[in-house]
C-alpha cells in the first residue's frame, strides 16, 4: 500500500491507527488513505469492533481481585465458581494476545494458513460432495481421522456457536496429512476446521489473523499441531468459534 507521498502505508499503521499510537502527522496520513480505501477502511472498522468486542467480554475479568485458589498457594480447589474464574483470566491473557497479530512465519503462512483457506475454498462449495465421511458417521470419522493424523482429534461439537456438522475429511498438505471438519450455520454459510502437524512458532497458542482473498483465518499453534478456522464470515463472528474449537481439541487431545 502507498501513501500519495510515496510513504508506505502497511499493516503496522492500520493496527497502531486503530490503537491510537499514531502522531498527529501520520495519523492524518492513514486517513488520507482510508478515505480513498474503502476496503481497508472497512478493514480498521472490523479491528475496532473486534477490539471493542474483547475488552467488553474481558475487562471486567481482569479488574477481579485473584480467586483464593490463585492468590494462595497451596490452597484447595475452590467452588466451581472459583474454577470458572481462573478459566476466564486465562481465556483473557489468549484472546488479548491474539489481538497483538505478530506476523507468521514463512512455514507457517505456507503450511497452514495457504492450505486451509484454498482447502476451504474447493470444499465449502461443493454441494454434492463437500466431505468424505458424514456427521452421521461421527464415530467413524473421528476414529479414522484419528487413526491417519497419529493422535487423538473428535470433530468439535459448535452447536452452541450455530454450527452443525456436516462432518470431514483427510487432505494432504505439503509433506503431511491434514483433517478438515466443515460446519453450516442457519443461513448456509460454511466453516471450516483445519488441523494438521506443523513446525516453528513460538507455542504461545495465540490467536493470530490472516486475509486469504476474501476469506478470513483465525489460528493458533499448539504442541507441534496447527489450527485454523475459516469462513467468509466477519472475523469478529469467527472469534467464539475459534476459542470453542481450541477448548475442545485441547481437552481432546490433552485426555488421559
Amino acid at each position: 500500500m502507498k501513501h500519495p507521498d510515496d510513504r508506505p502505508v502497511d499493516e503496522r499503521d492500520l493496527h497502531a491507527y486503530v490503537d491510537g499510537e499514531l502522531d498527529a502527522s501520520r495519523r492524518l496520513q492513514v486517513e488520507a488513505w482510508l478515505a480513498g480505501h474503502p476496503g481497508d477502511a472497512a478493514r480498521v472498522h472490523d479491528y475496532r469492533h473486534i477490539r471493542e468486542r474483547l475488552h467488553r467480554r474481558f475487562d471486567p475479568v481482569l479488574a477481579e481481585s485473584p480467586p483464593e485458589s490463585v492468590a494462595a498457594p497451596g490452597a484447595r480447589p475452590g467452588v466451581p465458581a472459583r474454577r470458572a474464574a481462573v478459566a476466564a483470566l486465562m481465556l483473557v491473557s489468549a484472546a488479548l494476545g491474539w489481538w497483538s497479530r505478530g506476523p507468521a512465519e514463512a512455514p507457517v503462512q505456507a503450511d497452514l494458513v495457504q492450505p486451509a483457506a484454498f482447502a476451504h475454498r474447493v470444499y465449502s462449495t461443493d454441494l454434492r460432495r463437500p466431505v468424505e465421511i458424514p456427521a452421521g458417521e461421527r464415530v467413524s470419522l473421528d476414529r479414522w481421522i484419528s487413526q491417519r493424523m497419529h493422535t487423538e482429534l473428535q470433530a468439535p461439537d459448535l452447536s452452541r456457536q450455530g454450527l452443525r456438522l456436516i462432518g470431514g475429511r483427510l487432505l494432504p498438505s505439503t509433506d503431511r496429512m491434514a483433517a478438515q471438519f466443515m460446519y453450516e450455520d442457519g443461513d448456509g454459510q460454511r466453516v471450516t476446521v483445519y488441523v494438521r502437524r506443523i513446525a516453528g512458532g513460538d507455542g504461545s497458542r495465540e490467536f493470530h489473523y490472516r486475509e486469504q482473498g476474501d476469506l478470513h483465518v483465525l489460528y493458533w499453534l499448539d504442541g507441534g499441531m496447527g489450527y485454523a478456522i475459516i469462513g467468509s464470515r466477519p472475523v469478529a463472528g469467527l472469534l467464539d468459534v475459534a476459542g470453542a474449537v481450541r477448548a475442545r481439541l485441547t481437552a481432546t487431545e490433552h485426555a488421559p
